[in-house]
């Protein structure tokens, strides 16, 4: 098993190190001729998702990404991922990806200063903790889309198929369940 590790922007290293303590090897995407190399699945960080969306754009990695997420490949977005794999996001015209049947809302902690951390269930995973920061949250689930965690009555984890998003950052704390239950997707 092989996981690609979105390299853009962002928070990837983090989710390198978690996937490293799990002892499954991954690679950098940060350019066209790094989907020529095998992988099983992939890792959309947290960040800018206005700025990955910008740059998988430009390097032309955006199509064939799309394609292979629609295809079936098991993919795992943390808050800025979330919404690059949301539908819909309620206050951004724009979408990315949009495979996954959920309507996200950005930054909807607010700015910097609103982020915090807590620990809470997630189905399949117990309780885990969860480091936001600017997250967005899930506004709403639909179709095949499950709900997996809430906090303060908003969705902050959901998955739909072979797609899992989480609006906090689980590569930031020591607990491996996120990330085990992304490889078990696999």
């Amino acid at each position: 098993m092989q996981v690609a590790v979105l390299a853009l922007q962002g928070a990837f290293i983090e989710h390198e190190r978690m996937l490293e303590k799990l002892g499954v090897p991954s690679f950098e995407i940060r350019q066209r001729s790094d989907l020529e190399r095998p992988f099983d699945g992939l890792i959309l960080p947290g960040g800018e998702s206005t700025v990955q969306g910008k740059l998988l754009r430009e390097l032309e990695l955006f199509d064939p990404l799309r394609e292979r997420i629609a295809g079936g490949l098991p993919v795992f977005g943390t808050c800025a991922g979330l919404l690059l794999l949301a539908g819909r996001i309620e206050n951004d015209p724009r979408t990315h990806f949009a495979t996954m049947d959920i309507v996200a809302t950005r930054n909807a902690y607010g700015r910097q200063l609103g982020s915090f951390h807590t620990v809470a269930d997630c189905k399949g995973m117990g309780r885990i903790p969860m480091t936001f920061i600017r997250a967005p949250y899930i506004a709403s689930v639909g179709g095949d889309a499950e709900a997996l965690a809430a906090v303060d009555d908003r969705i902050v984890a959901a998955r739909q198929g072979k797609q899992l998003v989480t609006a906090f950052h689980p590569e930031l704390n020591d607990d491996l369940s996120v990330h085990r239950a992304f490889l078990q997707m696999i």
